[in-house]
């Protein structure tokens, strides 16, 4: 195990102390930022040479799962924060300087959807648009957005092209009253918006250049195993060792909570032979959640590690892999939250925070059952997927 790891663990009972308060705040507390920072979770895919770890995707994985326990929100901001990190180093090492020169433990913003038109003007792209879901944002001195390319009236080019663009904190405007939920909460995961910020052309680099991991890593001047995974493999690895972390939280906040329980029907709950099969299944569920998505990561960066080329169908089975181990492991949630009792729903418990921290986890695109599943079926009947059914693998 990872040095990271045993830190990321170390720091999660003081992550749960102040998880109400960053619930209550909307974003991270000031003592869980510090924490993180600390514990440098933030610089695990980082590169060496600008004070990262460049560690192992499964370690990182493995990191944000001990955070998460903690704190969901803290889990999912390293989740999603965590990834950038190793999005950065495929970038122009002028904006690398930029970003880590002066402050390694400096933190990076999203999100990717392209809802912003960049325009090509000398020198780079003026940007103009509005993102939702910039988690932890608060936090983060750059940002990542996602775009298409478009001409002089705003419009998207044709053919499309879309690409991930980097803005300084100065550049971008961060909208305040943007993130009222029910879950994540302490993510502050507010909206962002850009007017007219031009965009030098080192800053920015296509999607599918980055998609594909290999060329970005060659372009970059990488060698590093990590740097050449494909980023539809990488981006979802954070976001899903955070729900996998949290129903870890949940179980363990059950477990608590049932041990010396009394039902309303006057008996001990641990001598209920129905919910400890709850707890049982639950747990194995979780367990296998956990595993599935190590190893599926795992073997594609062994793969890479070999010179061994990452095929379409390898990314197809991780995704399918990763969308359903989340779903797994939320579903265990629900299964012991149904058997916690009326009590378990009041707001001081920490297990109805895990719970909705969970579901709305869930809620993330990344985990939708929609084309990924579709392709990796349709791989395994030998035949290959055409169209829409390649998006985000």
């Amino acid at each position: 195990m990872h040095d990271l790891v045993s830190r990321a663990r170390a720091i999660a009972p003081q992550l749960a102390q102040h998880a109400a308060e960053t619930e209550t705040l909307g974003r991270l507390s000031d003592a869980s930022v510090a924490l993180i920072k600390e514990a440098g979770v933030m610089r695990a895919l980082q590169p060496v040479e600008y004070g990262g770890l460049a560690a192992h995707p499964a370690d990182f994985a493995q990191a944000v799962m001990e955070v998460a326990q903690g704190c969901g929100s803290s889990g999912w901001v390293c989740g999603v924060g965590g990834v950038h990190p190793w999005e950065m180093a495929l970038m122009d090492r002028k904006l690398q300087d930029e970003v880590w020169g002066t402050d390694q433990d400096t933190w990076i913003a999203s999100p990717y959807m392209p809802s912003g038109v960049a325009t090509e003007v000398d020198g780079g792209y003026v940007l103009n648009g509005h993102w939702q879901f910039s988690s932890g944002t608060d936090h983060c001195d750059w940002v990542f957005l996602g775009a298409v390319v478009g001409d002089r009236e705003g419009r998207p080019v044709q053919p499309f092209r879309a690409m991930h663009v980097v803005l300084p904190r100065a550049d971008y405007t961060i909208l305040e009253d943007s993130w009222d939920v029910i879950g994540l909460r302490g993510t502050g995961s507010k909206d962002v918006v850009v007017k007219g910020a031009f965009i030098p052309a080192y800053r920015t680099i296509g999607t599918e250049e980055v998609t594909e991991g290999e060329l970005a890593a060659v372009r970059a001047g990488r060698t590093e195993s990590l740097y050449k995974l494909p980023f539809w493999t990488m981006f979802p690895l954070g976001i899903t060792s955070a729900v996998i972390g949290i129903a870890e939280g949940a179980l363990r906040a059950h477990l608590d909570y049932q041990r010396d329980r009394v039902s309303a029907y006057g008996g001990k709950v641990r001598e209920d032979t129905t919910t400890l099969k709850a707890i049982a299944e639950s747990s194995t569920e979780i367990a296998a959640s956990r595993l599935q998505l190590l190893d599926g990561v795992s073997r594609i960066h062994d793969k890479v590690e070999a010179g061994l080329p990452v095929t379409f169908a390898d990314r197809a089975m991780q995704r399918r892999n990763q969308i359903l181990a989340a779903w797994r492991a939320v579903g265990a949630v629900d299964a012991i939250f149904a058997r916690s009792g009326g009590n378990a729903a009041r707001r001081d418990t920490t297990l109805q925070r895990f719970w909705r921290d969970a579901h709305v986890g869930l809620q993330h695109a990344i985990h939708v059952k929609g084309t990924a599943l579709d392709a990796a079926a349709l791989i395994e009947m030998g035949v290959e997927p055409e169209g829409p059914l390649r998006a985000m693998i």
